[in-house]
């Protein structure tokens, strides 16, 4: 894998180099973790120099549509633009039907974006596993803007805010009443609310804005400090009305991403935010490396299958088999590092 056809000239050499190198992040061989994890190194003094946008939203807000047109908003005013659209994975075949690049036709044939779709593949959050990883190759290749489009179903919001520079919340007309707006416990996770399709439903979408509007202060005065609004030097979340349909509104909402920029980087919240970031992706690979240890240890291999048996026959406590397993795990680590313990 050519780092220097990834940082290199765009065109289509480069485009085949990031496919490639995201293909190989996606591997799941142990052979091809090591070669991914030598280029993420080399990869890295070439990256953080973009802005990492995270977009959320249900099924059927608009999130492909209003991508497409922020994507071509961006790239008139001389933007790259990146987007990596996580997509529901078939139970079947464990694949994904690619929707996402789909529905972008202009954008995705546009020479100043790359568009990846890549399925789920039933992670916790509905985001991809290599999903931080593949960001940092298109950030190496220049892409200024980086959009990560989410599933947008149940942890994925978490997901997402937890690998962007500022996380964006995309909502329909009909939020509901102001106690069902402050319920939704992604309103404390988003630093932008967009309420799409404005141009349906005027007036649904002037209440939904203003209810939203009133839980975010409530959030902010009785939940997290970093949301006082009595405090000018910190970002206050926004509610924006928008078409994207229609391409209305998206100066206005990048006008609020620049000032959340500005205001962020000056008082060091967003270099903060970026440090925890990678603590907290480090331990999910730690954590994802034993799991996968735990289930290639032989001694777990060989009793795992009589223990399921028992668990699904009531016959031994889920919690009992779990603690035998582990314990095997662990006297197999214990006894692979001193040989001459056992």
């Amino acid at each position: 894998m050519s780092v220097e056809a990834i940082t290199g000239t765009d065109g289509a050499r480069q485009r085949r180099a990031i496919a490639k190198a995201i293909t190989l992040l996606e591997s799941t061989r142990g052979d091809h973790r090591a070669q991914a994890d030598a280029l993420l190194t080399e990869l890295l003094p070439h990256t953080g120099k973009s802005f990492r946008l995270g977009i959320s939203g249900v099924p059927g807000v608009g999130k492909s549509t209003f991508i497409e047109a922020l994507g071509l908003h961006l790239i008139a005013q001389g933007h790259r633009v990146a987007v990596l659209a996580i997509d529901p994975s078939s139970t079947v075949s464990g694949g994904s039907i690619l929707g996402d690049k789909t529905r972008m036709e202009q954008l995705s044939v546009h020479p100043q974006a790359y568009i990846r779709p890549s399925p789920s593949s039933g992670t916790l959050g509905g985001v991809a596993a290599k999903t931080r990883e593949s960001l940092l190759v298109c950030e190496a290749a220049g892409y200024d803007i980086v959009i990560v489009e989410t599933v947008g179903v149940g942890q994925s919001e978490t997901a997402v805010a937890n690998m962007t520079d500022m996380f964006v919340l995309l909502q329909l007309p009909n939020a509901g009443d102001d106690l069902q707006a402050i319920k939704k416990g992604v309103m404390e996770l988003a630093d932008l609310v967009v309420i799409n399709k404005a141009d349906l439903d005027p007036h649904a979408a002037t209440r939904a804005q203003a209810q939203i509007t009133s839980a975010l202060r409530i959030l902010g005065q009785h939940g997290h400090p970093d949301h006082a609004h009595h405090d000018q030097a910190l970002w206050h979340a926004q509610v924006l009305q928008l078409s994207a349909l229609k391409a209305q509104g998206l100066d206005k909402f990048w006008d609020a991403v620049a000032q959340f920029r500005q205001l962020q980087t000056a008082n060091g919240k967003l270099e903060s935010r970026r440090k925890h970031q990678a603590l907290a992706w480090m331990w999910e690979r730690i954590e994802s490396g034993l799991r996968q240890a735990f289930r290639q240890d032989p001694a777990v291999q060989q009793l795992l299958p009589q223990l399921i048996h028992q668990v699904e026959q009531g016959l031994v406590a889920a919690s009992t088999a779990a603690r035998q397993l582990l314990g095997l795990h662990s006297n197999g680590e214990k006894n692979a590092r001193h040989p001459g313990a056992a």
